[in-house]
């Protein structure tokens, strides 16, 4: 018997008006997959990911994580059903060291981020240091996060992602804002992290080459559907992925 999906999405809906962001998108990830979410923009991609994360409520369609539904839950509640994620415009708090960022997840994830005492800090720091070291953070572990540089931010958001002991992360442009060989590092990085723990990733990205060297399969959108997926070679050689997406003739 085939193992159930990890994630399982289907008929996914989301409108604004007259605008149809996410129409009847329907799709799986296994565990221990790496998947590409690509398209122009306003194919509907970061809606796609505010709508598995918990962000926005989906007008219809369903979707299962580890084999419950978890459409219309609060983003807090997902994150703890181990879908950790992170954003296209960093969100870390400037006025805190890298470490006491790390401790806040940690805190919130074991439910005790009420409780945001020094003695409940410091139960946490050394697996904040941890997950610092594995994001190549380890000696910027006492940094205010104002003065460090971007692709640090991107950085310290992968470890808060990982501070909720996720089994599958959402990545939405991981790579924006970062030089093209930072680009790389960064997804290499995510790609050992995902092989060492297990995950399982969902990424959106517009660098192509960050996309081929990354994933095992590619799903792309555009306006608001799901019109190619496959492995990367399929992909490129998709006629409608070509002219639509990648801007070549069929």
């Amino acid at each position: 018997m085939a193992e159930a999906p990890l994630l399982d999405v289907r008929d996914l809906c989301k409108t604004f008006g007259r605008v149809e962001a996410v129409a009847r998108v329907s799709f799986q990830l296994r565990r221990g997959e790496r998947c590409a979410l690509i398209g122009p923009n306003g194919a509907g991609k970061s809606t796609l990911m505010h709508l598995l994360a918990g962000q926005l409520r989906a007008d219809a369609g369903s979707v299962t994580f580890r084999g419950a539904p978890i459409g219309g839950l609060a983003p807090h509640r997902i994150w703890r059903c181990g879908i950790g994620r992170t954003f296209q415009i960093t969100a870390v708090f400037g006025s805190l060291t890298a470490a006491e960022n790390v401790q806040v997840a940690l805190l919130s994830h074991r439910r005790q981020s009420r409780s945001l005492s020094w003695g409940a800090a410091a139960r946490v720091r050394e697996p904040a240091l941890a997950l610092l070291a594995a994001v190549g953070l380890g000696s910027w572990a006492d940094a205010v996060c104002a003065t460090l540089p971007f692709g640090d931010l991107k950085r310290l958001e992968l470890a808060l992602a990982l501070a909720g002991e996720p089994v599958l992360l959402l990545l939405d442009e991981p790579t924006a804002g970062l030089a093209p060989g930072e680009r790389l590092e960064l997804m290499a990085l995510v790609g050992r992290l995902v092989a060492e723990r297990g995950l399982s990733v969902l990424f959106t990205e517009h660098d192509m080459d960050v996309v081929f060297a990354t994933a095992e399969r590619i799903l792309v959108m555009h306006e608001g559907r799901l019109i190619a997926e496959g492995p990367p070679a399929a992909v490129r050689a998709d006629p409608r992925v070509q002219a639509i997406y990648l801007g070549e003739q069929p």
